[in-house]
């Protein structure tokens, strides 16, 4: 559960991975969506890590079809390794971060309210850690799809800087690139938290505390 490698391995170093992906169940256990593509026309999709990717991906499905979050699903994005497995991600030698997929409606939630969400669920000051969870793997990032998302991550962490700066915390850490692969997470990872899984099982997320304002910037800015 706890990695302690605390270094990005270089790309000539990564494990060699495999060609078969692996195969998340069809149905989301809370939810009853389905975790894989193809999603609901007109959806969009927030790639997120912030550190064990259990109890992230808890905090979006909480939301649920009200909120506007049609699935979400946990698995590794933003390393070098093809088609890693929950052990190899935790050696820390495919960097890869634990990773939370939220499929959403942007018709009933923002993009910048999903990374609201985001910020305030984690400390994205920590470097290649979260918590008491060490390594590459629990490192926070944004993975963005569009343009549109990158300056709003962008436009996101700029205004929530000074808000953690205020509390007592260093520079933001958080990585943001553009998605390369989301590769998914073996079938007992998804839902972790679930009543039908560990409803008491290890929850390593904890915010700062600090609140992140959005709409002072705006992705058009």
């Amino acid at each position: 559960m706890f990695g302690r490698n605390a270094t990005m391995v270089e790309p000539s170093r990564a494990l060699p991975g495999r060609d078969t992906p692996i195969e998340p169940p069809f149905g989301h256990t809370v939810l009853g969506t389905s975790l894989t593509p193809p999603y609901p026309q007109g959806s969009e999709i927030a790639d997120l890590g912030m550190g064990c990717f259990w109890g992230a991906e808890r905090v979006f499905w909480r939301l649920g079809a009200q909120g506007g979050v049609i699935t979400t699903a946990v698995g590794y994005a933003g390393g070098y390794t093809p088609n890693p497995t929950y052990e190899e991600v935790c050696s820390g030698l495919t960097g890869h971060t634990e990773a939370v997929r939220v499929v959403f409606d942007p018709k009933l939630i923002s993009y910048e309210e999903i990374l609201k969400i985001f910020w305030e669920g984690h400390d994205p000051t920590q470097g290649l850690r979260q918590g008491n969870d060490v390594g590459s793997q629990y490192r926070s990032a944004i993975y963005f799809h569009s343009e549109a998302q990158r300056k709003a991550a962008e436009a996101t962490r700029d205004a929530f800087q000074p808000a953690l700066t205020r509390s007592g915390y260093g520079p933001i850490t958080t990585e943001i690139a553009p998605l390369e692969t989301f590769y998914f997470a073996e079938d007992y990872h998804q839902q972790y938290l679930s009543d039908a899984k560990n409803p008491n099982g290890y929850c390593g997320i904890g915010g700062t505390g600090a609140s992140c304002p959005i709409g002072v910037a705006t992705a058009d800015d």
